[in-house]
């Protein structure tokens, strides 16, 4: 999962209180988000099952790998549920938040399995342990087909969500994850090689804890308030100076409520109300700021809040 506000400059103006999020998830791909959940957490029993059989740690540490991107699913959907709930006098805000507080969970889950698959993958280098290569294979096969099928289900909005591509290419990342177990397998069946299952599980350890490591900075980020990366302040005030009538702008904030909805609230010098419209305009179509707060002086009446 990416959990990083970077929405580009909206290409079409619509009210800044109604927008509509071209990156929003419809009912029907929260349907198939819920079909893969379920699909992946049996696929997971199934191969964790198979992996004690087989006395495989690559298998348990791929079931592993799926069982994190099925949670990981999971919060999606229930993000996605919570975050349509309105905003009330507690939640002022709304409750869109929901899915990067889950996705720093999720973060901090992968990043555990991976410490463990580290050892586990290291233990059966230094002391190779016989596994059944057959049954490795076997399942491994079922899993190839069940990451691509759920890939292809959350291929759906990929495009223009990011939780919804993050969802893809994880499945993707799965897929890729099952063909190396596959080769353990038949490293097992036709070398007698027990060693490469240490080795495969150390790859998906790796991966799974490149993966937390890099999104962590991103959702750390929106949930300190921070200003969306490709938005620099000095260039939203600048835009806005230059509209005529306002002389200055200061005390900007500009931070992520979620990974598609940016805000900002500022302090604007000028004599003519009738300026916030075109203020508005501006913030959306050059920025795409839908959500603004913006506080209108006289010129020089605010000193002590200048930026």
């Amino acid at each position: 999962m990416s959990n990083h506000c970077h929405n580009e400059p909206a290409k079409h103006h619509h009210d800044h209180a109604m927008g509509h999020h071209h990156g929003e998830i419809s009912e029907k791909n929260v349907k198939y988000l819920f079909v893969s959940f379920l699909i992946n957490m049996l696929l997971s029993v199934a191969e964790i099952v198979g992996g004690i059989i087989a006395g495989s740690v690559s298998l348990i540490g791929d079931a592993l790998h799926n069982t994190s991107d099925a949670f990981s699913i999971l919060i999606a959907v229930i993000a996605f549920k919570i975050g349509k709930k309105k905003a009330n006098n507690k939640y002022t805000y709304g409750f869109k938040r929901a899915e990067i507080i889950g996705g720093f969970v999720n973060l901090i889950l992968l990043f555990i399995s991976g410490l463990y698959l580290i050892v586990e993958g290291c233990s059966r280098l230094i002391s190779p342990e016989p596994i059944e290569g057959e049954i490795i294979v076997w399942i491994s096969i079922l899993a190839l087909i069940v990451d691509v099928a759920t890939a292809k289900l959350s291929h759906h909005g990929s495009a223009h969500n990011t939780n919804m591509r993050m969802v893809f290419l994880h499945n993707l990342a799965d897929a890729l994850g099952s063909v190396g177990v596959i080769v353990s397998g038949l490293c097992v069946i036709w070398f007698d090689v027990y060693a490469v299952d240490g080795i495969v599980a150390l790859l998906i350890a790796f991966y799974m804890i490149y993966q937390a490591v890099l999104s962590f900075p991103k959702v750390v980020n929106i949930l300190m308030n921070a200003a969306p990366d490709h938005i620099k302040v000095q260039d939203v005030a600048n835009a806005l100076e230059k509209i005529e009538g306002i002389s200055n702008v200061h005390h900007i904030h500009l931070w992520c409520i979620n990974e598609n909805d940016i805000a900002l609230d500022c302090h604007l010098e000028a004599e003519n109300l009738e300026l916030i419209q075109e203020v508005n305009k501006i913030l959306l179509d050059e920025f795409g700021i839908e959500h603004s707060n913006i506080q209108v002086e006289q010129n020089s009446s605010c000193t002590k809040c200048r930026l």
